[in-house]
């Protein structure tokens, strides 16, 4: 008679000891983003991560604001490529930016990472990079939570996920209600592409054009892949930094529609964006997608940044200390366009000339 072995969870692809390998793996990374708020709460591997509050006696009226998003597509890419310490800088990026368009202040983020098998010392690269943005953004990784699901995911798929909440003063709340007539549309240069739009650019990269990742690149001076793993810019302290050194009316985070569709979400009824597209040159990683995929340009500006990631609306008085501070912080920025009346344009914002080159 043969001996039967009865089922477990490793059995059915869940390996736990290799989770708690990699918690131990990312915890100094974890540590680096500590604020004065969670310090001496607990540590990583609790069931809940804690902020004190009090810290947000000093607000007259405190609002706190949240956001939540994803990296996409370009998962496959690091997948692919090998690389997962940078795709949390992507996640930072997108979760934190938002937050600061309303005038927010990123406080601390949690993390969702997916995985079909965990391999530590990848669920410990990847949340060293996002860490690391959150370094860059101000704010504490304060918990998490890795998945293992065999079954649904191959054994080195992922996917990755995050929220975040900030906190700004009622007074001090941006949005489409302080932006005025005359006002400066100034533009803050993308790192390239972000984390939007990938799904058109890996068609076109793979199955158009048939390149390989290890694809030498003239233009870009250095393989696809590390182009199009470029992480994402975090904008959120120099959007900070402008609201405390000059008079600021509004911003938008310019990422999946592209930058007059996000624009056009912080304009008010009866005002019109207008943005000069001979203000800059878009990368050179704009020009060979709509090259190798004949993308027509409208569809790639409401598909990718076109190089600007996010936008500042700010008083004409205010441009010249607005570009100084961006420029001491080392933001490449310029006024790309200006407020008017919507007289018969039909959307809130729209792109107008032809780009630099």
């Amino acid at each position: 008679m043969s001996e039967t072995t009865g089922a477990s969870y490793a059995a059915a692809g869940v390996d736990i000891e290799a989770g708690d390998r990699a918690v131990e793996l990312m915890k100094e990374w974890v540590k680096k983003t500590q604020r004065p708020e969670v310090a001496g709460l607990g540590g990583l591997g609790g069931f809940a991560g804690l902020f004190d509050a009090s810290a947000l006696k000093r607000y007259e009226r405190p609002l706190l604001a949240s956001a939540t998003d994803g990296v996409g597509t370009k998962v496959d890419l690091a997948r692919q490529m090998g690389v997962y310490d940078t795709i949390g800088h992507d996640l930072v990026g997108m979760v934190v930016d938002d937050l600061v368009v309303c005038g927010a202040e990123p406080l601390f983020m949690t993390d969702y990472i997916c995985v079909g098998k965990v391999h530590p010392e990848r669920v410990a690269a990847i949340v060293k990079g996002i860490a690391e943005g959150c370094v860059l953004a101000g704010c504490a990784l304060v918990g998490g939570e890795t998945a293992e699901h065999p079954g649904l995911l191959g054994p080195d798929d992922f996917d990755v996920a995050g929220a975040g909440t900030g906190v700004v003063e009622a007074d001090r709340l941006l949005g489409p209600d302080r932006i005025r007539k005359g006002d400066a549309v100034i533009a803050m240069a993308s790192s390239g592409l972000h984390s939007n739009g990938y799904s058109l650019v890996r068609h076109v990269v793979f199955d158009r054009a048939g390149w390989s990742l290890d694809r030498e690149v003239e233009e870009f001076g250095r393989t696809l892949g590390e182009e199009l793993l470029e992480p994402t810019r975090i904008y959120s302290l120099d959007c900070l930094a402008l609201t405390r050194t000059t008079e600021v009316h509004g911003f938008s985070h310019v990422t999946g529609g592209g930058l007059a569709n996000n624009l056009a979400r912080v304009i008010p009824d009866g005002l019109h964006a207008t943005v000069d597209r001979s203000t800059w040159t878009p990368g050179a990683v704009f020009d060979l997608v709509g090259k190798a995929g004949q993308v027509e340009q409208l569809e790639l500006e409401k598909t990718l940044n076109m190089g600007v990631g996010m936008i500042a609306i700010v008083p004409a008085d205010s441009v010249d200390a607005a570009l100084t501070t961006l420029a001491d912080r080392g933001v490449d920025s310029w006024v790309a366009g200006e407020i008017t009346d919507r007289g018969d344009h039909a959307t809130g914002a729209e792109l107008t000339g032809a780009y630099a080159r």
